[in-house]
């Protein structure tokens, strides 16, 4: 696989991402459904703790690609839905800093949401990768 950034204007790099990701060559294609912040018995955890939320989000996504043989080196589009967009911003570190790690800046858009499918949840991961 061979992955291209696409970034007309470079200020995205700043924010850890890139507007738009190239991809040719992927042989496999996973369309990850929303992570959020539950345990593996389905169990809603660090009730108002939006850096835990997103940390363990994170790790529910990482879980999924690695299922599938990836890792979130492969992410080439992130979607990050919240319910309170001012309250992530100080907590962004947390998943830009793993995705830094992971050598990837995915194409990522961040939505401002009324509410998530369980209640308490303040953010939400949904991604694609290819391998």
């Amino acid at each position: 696989m061979e992955r291209t950034a696409v970034n007309p204007v470079p200020s995205s790099l700043e924010m850890g991402f890139n507007q738009g990701e190239l991809v040719s060559g992927h042989t496999r294609t996973l369309y990850c459904s929303g992570q959020t912040a539950m345990n593996d018995d389905r169990k809603p955890q660090h009730d108002g703790d939006m850096a835990g939320q997103l940390a363990l989000s994170l790790d529910n996504l990482e879980t999924v690609l690695s299922e599938a043989g990836m890792s979130l080196a492969h992410l080439v589009r992130l979607n990050v839905y919240t319910t309170d967009v001012d309250l992530l911003f100080p907590h962004y570190g947390v998943l830009a800093s793993r995705l830094g790690a992971a050598g990837v800046a995915p194409a990522t858009t961040m939505l401002g949401v009324t509410r998530l499918a369980v209640p308490g949840q303040l953010v939400e991961l949904e991604g694609t990768a290819v391998a």
